[in-house]
């Protein structure tokens, strides 16, 4: 299917990884059309999380591949596939001027023709598939240097503050005296310390599923009662 979509003189591939250094969200897009790089693209800005990242460039690769003349199919392929769907999510959320953007594109692109088309391919980076390999190399190799200074996102701001509380956490209740002695060291399954995350809204009392003893203890210390009889009966009739 691969092939015959990058030798298709109406399809446009287009290949895109997104990475993260130092703060630094570089997003570098390969767009094939007819067996040939026909376009090049490299973005990069500071302060953002991967998912903003890759939305901006999902919304310059469109961008690109409809003013193409002769397209009539467009192909994402990336190793983000579940960040490609906030794109038809209508719920309210942090994203939504990229959503916007994109959605503009699209319009775009669909208005031409009934039969245009637009899919999104998942290619994890272990399976070393050529043309999105060569875009993960040269994604994790480049260091580029900002020239101006950036404002943080809401994400990422929101991710800082995070780490900071959970840094101060740490130093301070290790340092504390007054910690006393009856404590539940919650681990996950690979025996690691279970930590608070700003991720998708901070479900982390999902790694209580893999033991029923500690999701009883940890529910008993959350509520102050048991998951069994009553409470049972009042939060699960």
């Amino acid at each position: 299917m691969t092939i015959v979509s990058s030798s298709d003189s109406s399809h446009a591939l287009v290949v895109t990884e997104t990475s993260i250094k130092n703060n630094v969200a570089t997003s570098i897009a390969y767009i094939h059309v007819h067996d040939k790089l026909v376009i090049k693209m490299i973005h990069h800005t500071v302060n953002v999380l991967t998912t903003e990242a890759e939305l901006f460039a999902i919304m310059c690769d469109i961008n690109q591949a409809i003013n193409i003349p002769g397209i009539l199919k467009i192909v994402i392929i990336t190793d983000l596939l579940h960040t490609s769907w906030r794109i038809f999510d209508s719920s309210v959320y942090l994203y939504q001027i990229h959503v916007a953007a994109i959605s503009k594109e699209l319009r775009r692109f669909f208005i031409k023709s009934c039969n245009n088309l637009i899919e999104f391919w998942e290619c994890p980076s272990q399976c070393n598939w050529s043309l999105h390999k060569a875009v993960d190399i040269e994604t994790k190799h480049l260091y580029p240097q900002p020239l101006y200074s950036c404002k943080s996102s809401w994400d990422f701001s929101k991710k800082s503050e995070c780490d900071n509380i959970l840094s101060n956490w740490k130093m301070t209740f290790q340092a504390s005296d007054l910690k006393g002695h009856h404590f539940l060291n919650l681990c996950d399954e690979d025996n690691n310390p279970l930590e608070p995350t700003y991720v998708k809204g901070g479900s982390w009392l999902k790694y209580f599923g893999h033991s029923n003893s500690l999701c009883t203890r940890v529910t008993r210390v959350i509520v102050n009662h048991a998951p069994i009889g009553e409470y049972r009966l009042k939060f699960f009739p």
